[in-house]
């Protein structure tokens, strides 16, 4: 690996005016922008730069929400400039939050600290921007959000762009979109800007993107649902005991959570229920032919399978067959549902649930008896040979899709791009290594090198070890 250097960009922005207003003056409003296409916001050919400005008071209210509920979803006032190919787009009174699950943390200092202009102790974090949360209508080139995540525990840089990437080019058109960025925090006052790396930035799951979509599922706006854990209920569908909209309050003790949480018309919640517990008892109590109708009117089903090959593929353990966790399902208006995948910086060689996502056996990944929308079609003979076919395709070395030969470029190029830009002003995440997360169960994976033979003899090659233990 090649030395990594301190970059230190420029300031983009100056900002001179009250700290606590919305970050909106009359020359910033009518400032003008260069336009940028969305093909160079999600172009893993670029690299291009955020800047977020944020007044010290807003900055020490993001803080000081996260020391009340850690969880929270509360936005505060931001400007976002986005530059690249020379080209600059800058949008005022942005909304800024915190993201994540178990990866959410606090951007700077400890709980009960505010900002430091002298000596801030800064932390990568996630973070979300919702463009009209304070201008109604305003959008950042059609996107309503957009989200950021730093590269928590992949020293790779690459695992939640290659899946994304793998599965875009394989055709599975609902995967969001993602690519690369470098993002800088200016809290006004400050004499110099926080540089803090290099970040993937990744397509919201929305209204918008539904509406993107429209020419495949049909004009208008469906229910979409997020499906993942809430206490020890799962999004399994097979258990209906915890469906809702989900609210989280600034107080813990008045937030709720649900396993499938509704994402659009969430004021027709009751509607929305009828139809996805319809769809649940369907699929558990429909048998033979009558099922292998049902689930082809119901679903696209080659997609479907061909989203899931990749998902198993990339190792994606903590996903719905294994954990009942992590996917988004939208009922759209022709009348499918169609899953869409999502949360993939766990993969290649990173897991904990299964002993091994290098050489677990594809058709029996996940859980056998709790999972009836993967199980239940793969029961079909015809179905199961389709989704065979699709890892067989997956990893034919002549399609440039996820051997080793293909993928390994691939990512060289990526880690090429980006490894000057690495070093950053959190002092975390500052050099680029081939190596799983520490916690997981497989360290011996790699990406670029090993050998074929799982981890464990030595360093195991994850694409190899994946292809070697094909069973047919």
């Amino acid at each position: 690996m090649k030395k990594i250097f301190l970059i230190f960009p420029l300031l983009l922005l100056f900002y001179c005016g009250n700290p606590d207003d919305a970050l909106s003056t009359d020359s910033d409003a009518n400032r003008p922008s260069t336009p940028v296409a969305e093909t160079d916001i999600f172009n893993l050919k670029q690299l291009p730069t955020i800047t977020i400005e944020v007044s010290l008071a807003q900055w020490n209210k993001l803080l000081e929400n996260y020391d009340l509920n850690p969880a929270n979803d509360k936005r505060v006032v931001s400007k976002f400039t986005f530059v690249t190919k020379g080209n600059t787009v800058v949008l005022d009174s942005v909304g800024l939050r915190l993201k994540g699950n178990t990866s959410r943390r606090r951007p700077e200092g400890d709980v009960g600290q505010v900002h430091s202009a002298t000596s801030p102790d800064w932390h990568h974090s996630h973070f979300g921007f919702d463009f009209s949360k304070y201008r109604d209508a305003q959008r950042f080139m059609g996107l309503d959000k957009l989200n950021i995540k730093w590269f928590k525990d992949d020293a790779t840089y690459i695992r939640e762009i290659y899946c994304y990437d793998l599965f875009r080019r394989f055709g599975c058109w609902m995967a969001p979109k993602a690519s690369y960025c470098r993002v800088t925090i200016k809290v006004q006052g400050d004499a110099t800007p926080a540089y803090f790396g290099v970040y993937a930035m990744i397509e919201n799951i929305d209204e918008i993107y539904i509406q993107k979509n429209a020419s495949k599922w049909g004009n208008g706006t469906g229910f979409l649902w997020k499906g993942g854990w809430s206490g020890s209920n799962n999004a399994n569908f097979v258990s209906t005991a915890s469906i809702g909209v989900e609210n989280v309050d600034i107080n813990p003790a008045l937030s709720t959570y649900f396993a499938y949480d509704l994402k659009t018309r969430k004021d027709e919640l009751p509607a929305a229920k009828v139809e996805l517990l319809q769809f649940i008892s369907d699929l558990n109590t429909k048998t033979g032919a009558a099922f292998q109708t049902w689930i082809e009117q119901r679903m696209d089903v080659p997609l479907f399978l061909r989203t899931y090959a990749t998902n198993v593929m990339v190792g994606m353990w903590d996903d719905y067959w294994a954990n009942g966790n992590n996917f988004y399902f939208y009922f759209a208006p022709n009348g499918k549902a169609y899953f869409i995948p999502y949360d993939y910086d766990n993969t290649l060689g990173t897991s904990q649930i299964m002993a091994n996502s290098g050489t677990q056996n594809p058709l029996t990944w996940g859980n056998m008896t709790q999972r009836p929308l993967i199980t239940k079609i793969l029961a079909i003979p015809q179905y199961q040979t389709m989704y065979k076919n699709f890892i067989t395709e997956l990893a034919n070395p002549n399609n440039d899709y996820f051997h080793a030969s293909k993928s390994i470029p691939r990512i060289q190029a990526w880690q090429n791009k980006i490894y000057p830009y690495v070093t950053n002003a959190t002092g975390e995440d500052m050099v680029i290594e081939d190596k799983p997360a520490p916690w997981g169960n497989q360290p011996n994976y790699r990406v670029l090198t090993g050998n074929a033979l799982g981890g464990n003899s030595g360093p195991g090659n994850y694409f190899s070890s994946k292809k070697a233990n094909i069973p047919w």
